[in-house]
């Protein structure tokens, strides 16, 4: 038999049983790991803004979903004035 070829291993995401939970801290590092080596050598810009922009939306929808659209609650859930939230659910077309 001819011994097998060594061939460069692949970066695959890695496969998580889907009864554990993984810190929100572990999944952001690895999605911007996958968005750097994503470049191909082109230069990030402006990558705070993009991240909590990427971020912010999908958060208040979740939290606005959790709360049964009570915006007093979610913004309590949030940490933030009610106003501060509202503000921004305007900013993302998310107000009613």
């Amino acid at each position: 038999m001819a011994p097998k070829k060594k061939t460069r291993a692949r970066r695959e995401p890695i496969a998580r049983p889907a009864s554990r939970a993984v810190p929100l801290r572990t999944m952001t590092a690895e999605a911007l790991n996958s968005y750097f080596e994503s470049l191909n050598g082109h230069k990030p810009g402006q990558l705070y803004d993009l991240v909590l922009r990427e971020v912010e939306e999908p958060l208040f929808k979740a939290v606005l979903d959790y709360a049964a659209g009570n915006q007093s609650r979610a913004a309590d859930i949030l940490g933030i004035n009610r106003g501060t939230l509202r503000k921004k659910l305007k900013t993302y077309g998310l107000a009613n």
